[in-house]
């Protein structure tokens, strides 16, 4: 009388997970042997461990139970991680998309450093509070002062400055220009004030692993930092 092989349940799918049954690996040589086992090989795992288990003593249904769990869960877990991949993806080539429009325009960054667009020196000025004097000026890389102006009494919020980029005799003034802010209350006391100014955005940077990077006259930024664009 011929003999029947009969494994343990738990036993036969140890053996094949770590190749040592050659009547499983004998089907699947070509496979990388390094290779974590799919949805598909854990099935095929199962489904042979109950076709060669001992009639005498079957596979527990506790452990059956908890096998036919960790499979649900590992599917479970394996679609949730290709979902959110292709929603990485997805956003990430949106976002690359929508910003790349940008390139050529305008953005308006936090800087009290301005650069010519177009031989135009702009930005704006944010003052915390209401100030009864404020005077914007910029001055070059020598500390020359090339623009001056008096805005006087001003709300809080923003207050625009723009520059055409000739001194007073005419000439053609070279940036970039580090922008003064001097913004006093009606008690004389200085006003808190935080400073914007309008750069060109050159190009996009868009590396396969990190963060979307703006590339500007003045550096580069997030696109977050751009608060507007013209």
């Amino acid at each position: 009388m011929s003999s029947t092989s009969s494994v343990s349940g738990q036993s036969y799918i140890n053996q094949l997970s770590s190749g040592s049954s050659t009547s499983s690996n004998s089907t699947s040589s070509s496979k990388d042997p390094t290779a974590a086992l799919s949805s598909t090989d854990f099935l095929t795992l199962l489904t042979t461990q109950l076709k060669y288990q001992d009639p005498d003593s079957p596979v527990d249904n506790t452990q059956m139970a908890a096998q036919m769990a960790q499979f649900s869960s590992v599917a479970g877990i394996n679609q949730l991680n290709t979902t959110v991949s292709s929603i990485q993806s997805d956003v990430s080539n949106a976002r690359l998309g929508n910003v790349s429009n940008w390139i050529g325009k305008a953005g308006l960054v936090s800087s009290n450093i301005s650069t010519s667009i177009d031989g135009t020196f702009a930005g704006q000025v944010k003052l915390d509070s209401a100030a009864s004097d404020v005077k914007i000026s910029l001055a070059d890389s020598t500390g020359k002062v090339v623009y001056s102006k008096d805005y006087g009494s001003q709300s809080a919020g923003d207050v625009s400055f723009s520059f055409s980029g000739n001194d007073s005799s005419g000439n053609a003034v070279s940036g970039p220009l580090t922008v003064k802010v001097n913004a006093t209350n009606s008690s004389g006391g200085s006003v808190s004030n935080s400073t914007s100014t309008w750069t060109m955005i050159d190009a996009v940077n868009s590396p396969a692993s990190g963060t979307t990077q703006i590339v500007t006259s003045l550096g580069t930024y997030d696109p977050s930092d751009i608060t507007s664009i013209s």
